[in-house]
């Protein structure tokens, strides 16, 4: 086989791709370059995977890349109709993010049941007010995605004695349908939203639902920022009807700073940061150079995602 050509999307830091000296030509680009880069490319890393570059640089008719992996558990950021029709190959970060995004998820529930963000305000106002907060065992949680980071967030939130059901695609053996989703949302004390991004999951969480959970119950969102009616959460939380909330992932990112969820009432802002621990783009790259490794000599890839579905199937 000729030398591939491996095209990568650029971000900074740039990945470690050492071991491919010799087996890939590496070319790289930003986004206004993509166009151009992608007609010569076998296969495209999209590094940057913040960036929506692909939608719009993917070539209709023509050569394109046989493969493209993104550094990302979603893959909403780069689908277009024209990659979803087409013979390339795509795949995904999956299993990096697991067990990391399943931790903050644990430390939100910590922190909003003790009060956490309440008693570092008082800390620096020099206050000393005593309070009560909520025991978490015996509580329960609805976690909605049932992939392996639902799968990962079930397990730690159960080892804090948290009764965890889990809302998948469809119902399966320890899987609920999305038809138990409304009756499970008004048991809940804890709601998780870990689904991808697709036409079904979009917006999911609107008004609708949010009043739907009881005045006690808190929200968290580790998934895609799109999954939320943002205007609704901000409106639940104004007239609470829940007790609070916790986005890492928003529709627009950064999020602006003329947000009113920066105001929202106990809400706990956090910059897309749930699932990156120290390492991790390291061990990103190491993931890619395995999957490339695997590709040059024509063994079946891992992490191969539904173009149709959005994710990666059979979870």
């Amino acid at each position: 086989m000729p030398t591939p050509t491996l095209l990568v999307l650029d971000a900074e830091p740039l990945p470690r791709l050492g071991r491919l000296t010799g087996h890939a030509r590496i070319e790289h680009t930003d986004a206004a370059g993509l166009a151009a880069h992608l007609p010569r490319a076998d296969v495209l890393l999209v590094w940057d995977f913040t960036s929506r570059a692909v939608r719009d640089a993917w070539p209709g008719e023509g050569p394109r890349p046989r493969w493209v992996h993104t550094a990302s558990a979603g893959v909403d950021h780069l689908m277009c109709p024209e990659l979803a029709a087409s013979d390339t190959v795509v795949t995904n970060a999956r299993g990096i993010f697991d067990q990391p995004i399943a931790e903050y998820v644990a430390a939100l529930v910590l922190a909003m049941a003790k009060d956490l963000p309440r008693t570092l305000e008082f800390q620096r106002e020099r206050t000393w007010r005593h309070r009560e907060s909520h025991k978490i065992a015996g509580t329960r949680a609805v976690v909605v995605g049932s992939g392996p980071i639902g799968r990962a967030i079930a397990h730690t939130l159960g080892a804090l004695g948290i009764t965890t059901a889990l809302v998948g695609r469809a119902a399966r053996p320890g899987v609920h349908g999305p038809e138990d989703l409304d009756r499970l949302l008004a048991r809940a004390d804890w709601v998780i939203a870990a689904a991808p991004l697709t036409n079904e999951t979009q917006g999911m969480f609107d008004a609708r639902r949010f009043g739907l959970m009881q005045p006690s119950a808190r929200f968290v969102n580790i998934g895609r920022g799109r999954l939320v009616v943002e205007d609704a959460l901000a409106e639940a939380l104004a007239k609470r009807w829940i007790a609070g909330a916790a986005l890492d992932v928003f529709e627009a990112e950064p999020l602006p700073s003329d947000s009113p969820l920066w105001q929202a009432p106990d809400l706990i802002v956090s910059p897309h940061m749930s699932g990156d621990t120290i390492g991790w783009r390291d061990e990103l790259g190491a993931q890619f150079v395995e999957l490339f490794e695997q590709w040059v000599a024509g063994e079946p890839l891992k992490n191969v995602v539904d173009k149709q579905r959005g994710y990666v199937p059979g979870h």
